[in-house]
């Protein structure tokens, strides 16, 4: 079956799903299996769905899904609600960013009344992820990400909630937020030193904390080396740590010349 073929079925199976939906909201039929047409009117929502994905029809796809999404909720059905939501999400990543994010949101909010925080965490990556690269939206994108990090906090899922925030210092460092960037890469540094596993990334949050002190300021960046050196003394020892102490004695020098200049 060709493309135009996927969609038309797709078209008709939509119709007949409207036409269940209507048919259990009458009064007869409502007492008398009702929840079975709102059933078969969710397969065939699904059904559609698949069939405009096949074809590509993403929109249509997303629309269908979500369809299905809100009959499972109206059966109590919140799993199969959430996950037609995510599939709505994805389908609609490809169409329209917004609506991705509407329908992730809605499955965030089910997993979350779940108690499903480590899933919701990563639903939160995926819409972070949307406002980085289709909606260019860096301030959500951070927000996004915070939020992820907290569930996997919860959750103890700390490899994953540093990832999170990793990306959420590099972004405030971007946007000139210096201080919450140096907070986070000390904080994701001082978790990680004492890893056997990761230990040795340590000291790359070490040097970038110390770099943004050195943009703000220059004697906070000396004090910060001392203190970095002092945790975690294999940073001594580390490139970074040698290129930072040049940095640092090639501006005092700079600074000195200019000082006898005047």
């Amino acid at each position: 079956m060709d493309n135009a073929g996927k969609e038309r079925e797709a078209v008709q199976l939509m119709a007949e799903a409207e036409k269940r939906v209507k048919a259990s909201h009458s009064f007869l039929r409502g007492l008398f299996g009702g929840n079975t047409r709102i059933e078969e009117a969710c397969e065939m929502y699904t059904r559609a769905a698949n069939m405009f994905k096949m074809a590509k029809n993403w929109s249509a796809a997303g629309n269908a899904f979500c369809q299905a999404a809100k009959l499972h909720m109206q059966l109590q059905s919140k799993h199969d609600s959430a996950t037609s939501f995510v599939d709505a999400g994805n389908a609609y990543k490809k169409a329209d960013p917004q609506e991705a994010i509407n329908c992730l949101n809605a499955a965030i909010d089910i997993y979350t009344d779940m108690g499903r925080f480590s899933i919701a965490a990563k639903h939160h990556i995926t819409i972070a992820e949307i406002y980085e690269t289709e909606l260019v939206d860096i301030e959500k994108a951070i927000a996004h990400y915070e939020q992820s990090a907290d569930y996997y906090k919860g959750e103890e899922s700390n490899s994953s909630a540093n990832k999170c925030l990793l990306k959420v210092a590099a972004y405030a460092a971007q946007l000139e937020q210096y201080q919450k960037a140096i907070e986070i890469y000390e904080q994701v540094g001082a978790n990680t030193m004492d890893n056997p596993l990761l230990k040795y990334s340590a000291k790359d949050y070490f040097f970038k904390a110390a770099l943004c002190h050195f943009i703000v300021d220059e004697l906070n960046a000396k004090l910060a080396l001392e203190k970095y050196e002092e945790m975690f003394p294999a940073f001594t020892d580390s490139r970074e740590c040698k290129l930072l102490k040049k940095l640092l004695e090639a501006h005092e020098e700079q600074n000195s010349e200019a000082y006898t200049e005047a």
